[in-house]
């Protein structure tokens, strides 16, 4: 068998890696071994948090409608439940966009949700 002389590859492999931590502090830009360890940890967050990015968010649209639909007269859980029996079907995003930029149109969303919870 062969001997597999690995310096081409494995320098590739080594500036790739350091050339993903520029920007890092300490030893986590220069040195190989504390960098590959900075990325992996800097990897995991960035995947934990793509998936906090969406909860957070959508703790941010409830919180903008409640405050909305209680200027309105309606706490947040009577607000949605009369949309879904009125059959509107905007999601939270569209909805705390129209009660941060169009005031009006929201108390129109808010009669229909209380005429239908009511009916």
């Amino acid at each position: 068998m062969t001997r597999v002389k690995r310096s081409l590859h494995a320098r590739k492999k080594r500036r790739a890696t350091l050339e993903l931590t520029k920007g890092f502090r300490g030893e986590a830009n220069s040195g190989y071994r504390r960098a590959k360890e900075a990325l992996m940890k800097a990897d995991s967050y960035a995947y934990r948090d793509r998936r906090n990015r969406k909860r957070d968010f959508r703790k941010l649209w409830i919180t903008r409608i409640n405050a909305a639909a209680r200027i309105n007269g309606m706490s947040y859980s009577q607000f949605m439940h009369g949309l879904s029996k009125a059959g509107v079907e905007l999601d939270r995003k569209v909805l705390a966009d129209i009660a941060v930029r169009d005031a009006d149109a929201f108390r129109r969303f808010a009669e229909i949700a209380r005429e239908a919870s009511a009916a």
